[in-house]
């Protein structure tokens, strides 16, 4: 593969989160490495032969890494394979996706994650790294080899859409995993209160005829969770918070000094119930769309550190599950080309500050699950994005990359373009104006 040609964008806004920077500056790059970022950053000398970008009013950031990705690859590739998976993370500016291990077969072997890293290195023009199974089958009875699947690659454990309900199986599994240093990602549901649920219990879902799921369904099970973390001392994250008594109790885990974090969708920080309105399936997520208090309470949680990391949850499904019933239609929605320009939304109405925002989606992931991503520092390998904040543009499905076109945000008017992708250097993705 030829080398990608060096690299300076002049006088753009450079976010670095891993160095605390927030200034007006220069970003070198050569040999698809940071040569420098920041506002000295021309005392280096601009690389022989570099493209010069003028990047006034524009951000330049670290390519951001999206912790929680469905793909349908093995097994459902008809939904989303690697390859387009990986190009829709480009167009959103996402340089590193975090596969999840609910395929056709499961991720539970380490040939399974052979597999991935093998067919993400032949098709795949993002970084693509797999969380393993936290049990055979995904069946929640009985932990998987997790040192042999670390050694062949997985980053992380998970029974990705499935809650381990039994305490037993998940205190043995954090245990386990903290033998390895390995973190443990929870569905935080107790499936037996979500019951038949399909949205979130209360007035909006009485009105629609809806069996509700009620916010008990996530904080019995984080609840659980902390407990067993301060048992066995384990690495723990869970994956989607939606509910301020969830966030409260990450909180109050981190103040006695857990080793924890939370994520949540970016969906669950910008919609509420109220945009299910006449029974709209893409609507349908697992977690379900709250309430507005508990959405301004997870906004809150995310701008003061409780919430760590946000997540596309990108979750690609076909015409034949999602044009249903509501109560019959799939969860999900896919997420990877608008999860930066739907976090902007909070940055714009001023309650969440850019660094932070940028940090959640890109430098604390990085940290968490030990990759070397989600800087600008010099050396680092050029994972960086180059984002128009005030570009205003329209979400609609025939332009999507994805397979699948299940966007919550269909039609929704959004503030902030991704104008350029790279990766290691290269470009991997460009936007033009028309």
């Amino acid at each position: 593969m030829d080398r990608p040609r060096p690299l300076a964008v002049t006088g753009a806004r450079i976010v670095d989160p891993s160095r605390g920077l927030d200034a007006v500056g220069t970003i070198l790059v050569a040999d698809g490495r940071i040569v420098a970022a920041g506002p000295g950053a021309l005392n280096q000398g601009t690389p022989e032969g570099a493209e010069i970008v003028d990047g006034r009013g524009l951000l330049v950031a670290p390519g951001l890494v999206d912790m929680r990705v469905f793909v349908g690859e093995p097994g459902h590739e008809h939904r989303e394979t690697l390859e387009s998976a990986s190009r829709a993370a480009a167009a959103g500016g996402v340089t590193t996706i975090i596969v999840m291990p609910d395929t056709d077969p499961p991720i539970d072997d380490p040939a399974l994650v052979d597999f991935i890293l093998r067919r993400a290195r032949d098709t795949a023009i993002v970084r693509v790294h797999p969380m393993a199974a936290l049990t055979k089958g995904l069946a929640g009875r009985e932990t998987t080899e997790f040192g042999l699947l670390a050694e062949a690659g997985a980053v992380g454990f998970t029974d990705g859409r499935r809650a381990v309900t039994s305490a037993r199986v998940m205190r043995r599994a954090l245990t386990y995993a903290r033998d390895f240093g390995a973190l443990v990602t929870h569905h935080v549901e107790d499936p037996d209160l979500v019951g038949s649920g399909v949205m979130n219990e209360g007035e909006t879902a009485s009105r629609l005829g809806l069996s509700g799921i009620p916010r008990e369904a996530e904080t019995i099970m984080v609840d659980r969770d902390l407990r067993l973390a301060a048992l066995t001392g384990g690495r723990y994250h869970a994956a989607q918070l939606s509910s301020a008594d969830a966030a409260a109790a990450i909180r109050a885990a981190k103040d006695r000094g857990l080793d924890v974090t939370a994520g949540i969708a970016v969906t669950h920080l910008t919609l509420n119930e109220l945009d299910v309105g006449a029974y709209r399936t893409f609507f349908k997520l697992t977690p379900p769309l709250r309430g507005e208090d508990d959405r301004r309470a997870m906004v809150a949680a995310l701008a003061d550190g409780t919430i760590d990391i946000v997540v596309s949850s990108h979750d690609p499904q076909d015409v034949e599950t999602k044009r249903q019933p509501f109560a019959e239609s799939a969860d999900g929605a896919i997420g990877l080309e608008t999860l930066l320009a739907a976090g902007l939304r909070l940055v714009h109405s001023g309650e969440v500050p850019l660094a932070r925002l940028i940090d959640a989606m890109s430098t604390a992931p990085a940290r968490r699950l030990g990759l070397e991503a989600g800087t600008l520092a010099p050396g680092a390998a050029a994972d960086l994005v180059l984002v128009d904040l005030g570009a205003p543009w329209v979400v609609q499905a025939e332009t999507l990359v994805s397979h699948a076109k299940n966007t919550p945000y269909e039609d929704a008017r959004l503030q902030g373009r991704v104008l350029r992708t790279l990766v290691a250097g290269r470009t991997v993705h460009t936007y033009a104006p028309r």
